[in-house]
């Protein structure tokens, strides 16, 4: 075999290391092997590693020795390059996604009066979350500056008819388990899993009278981390968003 032959395997069992590092970092957090920060601190990265590293042998090993490459060979060097970019792709995205949304993970349509958890804070408490006491005026100008699009609907029916509606819809999105629904407090829980490390976040619906109406508010609150990555801002936006369609 030659050595260009060799560097290609060498190039698709670096890949291959990429992608068992980003496989077992989820699960070992879900099987409490090691905290979700050693995944994404030093698991994440050695995989980027990993992975641009399968990209450049591979690239050098059919730049460099093309001629001696027969079938196997130069298809071994194809799935360790196509492998690599795809691999070094995910944490190079969870970098660039890190460094444009701000280091929270509370998101409200009512920064001054945000809707009230209850039904979930068992299952907060048993997973130890993060606290769901809303953190005030800087976690407010933080959302706002991020996502000046988050903000309340308001509808004109009566509270019951709006009631049912939001509930029809939040029962509609995907992947939302529906955790509590109360039509006389005007309140709806949910939560929703992540498919990757299964992180769960928690949201509840408000829909009461206003003076403009019948004000429909949302909260979307992460379990564990400090930031979300924008995924609470996102599910607030399609929530309201579908919401918007039923109703208007």
């Amino acid at each position: 075999m030659s050595w260009s032959q060799n560097g290609a395997f060498l190039g698709l069992g670096l890949a291959v290391l990429s992608l068992l590092l980003l496989a077992v970092g989820p699960l070992g957090w879900r099987m409490g092997w090691w905290h979700y920060r050693f995944a994404f601190s030093w698991l994440m990265p050695a995989s980027g590693i990993s992975a641009a590293a399968a990209t450049v042998v591979a690239v050098l090993s059919v730049l460099l020795g093309w001629s001696q490459f027969d079938l196997k060979g130069t298809m071994t060097a194809l799935v360790a390059l196509l492998m690599g970019v795809a691999l070094a792709y995910v944490p190079w995205q969870y970098n660039r996604t890190r460094g444009t949304v701000p280091r929270i993970h509370d998101i409200t349509t009512d920064t001054d009066h945000p809707p009230e958890f209850i039904a979930v804070l068992p299952a907060r408490a048993a997973e130890r979350a993060a606290t769901e006491v809303y953190e005030g005026s800087d976690l407010a100008r933080q959302q706002s500056a991020a996502y000046p699009d988050i903000k309340p609907l308001w509808v004109q029916s009566s509270v019951e008819t709006a009631f049912e509606q939001a509930l029809a819809v939040a029962k509609s999105m995907p992947g939302w388990r529906i955790v509590a629904s109360d039509l006389q407090a005007g309140r709806i829980e949910a939560s929703q899993s992540s498919l990757w490390f299964g992180f769960t976040d928690d949201f509840v619906i408000r829909v009461a009278a206003d003076a403009s109406g019948i004000r429909i508010d949302m909260r979307s609150l992460s379990r564990q981390g400090r930031s979300d990555f924008g995924v609470n801002a996102a599910r607030i936006r399609a929530y309201m968003g579908e919401l918007k369609k039923r109703i208007l």
